[in-house]
């Protein structure tokens, strides 16, 4: 028993994770060269790690703005306006009536040099829908060729539940920061496995290169506890010293049992060279849409991009496929989306998320296809179906 050596991650372990990681998020794109990867206890603290080592090493700055593809998870949204980052956020929409895939308009908005950072859940949470490969040639070209200064984190959690996934890890290898748990794909939430991958040939290590040398000379004294050369300390190595305020680089990332832990996983998915738990795991989930969608009274629609871990009930297309377009209207007007998950809550004991706090624009609800029964998915479906109903049934006596 002993603190993991090296701090940032086990050396075989990393080996294999990598190997994982490179199945997973490359699909058939080749490699660029050789990547790192740091153990971290899930993506959440691989989601602080990152902010902070930009911050303490002056790559952002307060009033820098940060880019995020929304809808995306809420904690994206919470931290840049933080104090201690005061970083302006930049909505990069994904258009709901175009698959949640992004328009060239609001790629558009990443020209702005301004933007230092640009964050992306792919596949997205919610609506849970991978980039389609059109949209991902077109975010890639943006970074390649108009915004190769771009600092990209990519949080690829979802990425093993699409079908035929590729990361921008793999498209925009230079720029991208790579996040990615093992919690959901192998049901271990809890247990908090997750990684910080990078290239070697990064634009971070290039902007920590250029920075003035007063800059240089303060991050010295940060580091000097580490090495006598603390100018060579590569990015991904300083988000490990900053994620124990540099003096405790020693203790740093996912304990040794947790290692071994995401070691197993990695290896299991390597050997699984018919995919089969992963064929297994997607069906499960698409099963469970199903069966939402049937008691919803509406037939099981999905396109080719859908990952369905994280669906939205949009409540405002749900009324106007039942009822048509004059009873949306009506719906969306009286805002009767506000009380169902209210309601929900008291007549059924499920509680979800609106979609709101994850800037969804209708009302809405989030459903995690991964945690409950499919009858208890049956019984979402068919309250949504009961309370529309109620709703028309108004609509109708008025």
């Amino acid at each position: 028993c002993n603190y993991p050596v090296p701090p940032r991650m086990l050396t075989h372990a990393e080996q294999i994770v990598g190997a994982y990681l490179a199945k997973e998020m490359f699909g058939n794109e080749p490699q660029h060269g050789p990547f790192s990867v740091f153990a971290t206890e899930g993506g959440t603290a691989a989601m602080t790690y990152i902010f902070q080592t930009l911050k303490a090493n002056g790559l952002v700055k307060p009033g820098d703005k940060v880019a995020l593809g929304t809808p995306i998870f809420s904690p994206y949204l919470e931290i840049p306006p933080l104090p201690e980052y005061d970083m302006p956020i930049v909505d990069i929409r994904m258009e709901e009536g175009a698959d949640w895939q992004f328009s060239d308009a609001e790629l558009a908005k990443l020209d702005d040099p301004d933007i230092k950072v640009f964050c992306i859940v792919n596949p997205s949470n919610p609506p849970s829908v991978k980039l389609s490969p059109d949209a991902l040639d077109r975010v890639a070209a943006v970074i390649n060729e108009r915004r190769p200064d771009l600092f990209v984190v990519t949080d690829d959690v979802y990425g093993t539940f699409a079908d035929d996934f590729v990361s921008l890890f793999a498209k925009c290898p230079r720029n991208t920061l790579c996040v990615y748990s093992f919690s959901k794909y192998f049901g271990a939430t809890g247990w908090r496995l997750g990684v910080i991958a990078l290239h070697e040939d990064n634009v971070f290590d290039e902007a920590l290169a250029a920075l003035s040398e007063d800059k240089k000379k303060e991050l010295d004294r940060r580091y000097s506890s580490l090495t006598t050369a603390p100018r060579e300390i590569s990015f991904i190595d300083r988000l490990v010293a900053d994620s124990r305020a540099v003096a405790l680089n020693h203790t740093a990332g996912a304990s040794t049992p947790q290692q071994i832990q995401m070691m197993l996983f990695a290896l299991a998915g390597l050997l699984d060279r018919d995919d089969r738990y992963k064929d297994a795991a997607k069906s499960l989930i698409r099963k469970r849409f199903n069966t939402l969608e049937l008691n919803m009274g509406v037939p099981p629609h999905r396109e080719a991009n859908d990952v369905n871990y994280y669906p939205l009930i949009n409540l405002q297309h749900l009324s106007g496929r039942l009822y048509g377009d004059a009873f949306a209207d009506w719906f969306v007007a009286n805002k009767k989306g506000y009380d169902f998950l209210f309601r929900l809550a008291e007549e059924t004991s499920v509680g979800l998320l609106p979609g709101k706090g994850f800037e969804v624009v209708d009302a809405s609800a989030r459903v995690s296809l991964a945690n409950l029964t499919e009858a208890e998915y049956a019984k979402i479906g068919a309250f949504a179906r009961k309370v529309i109903s109620e709703y028309h049934d108004e609509y109708t006596k008025q």
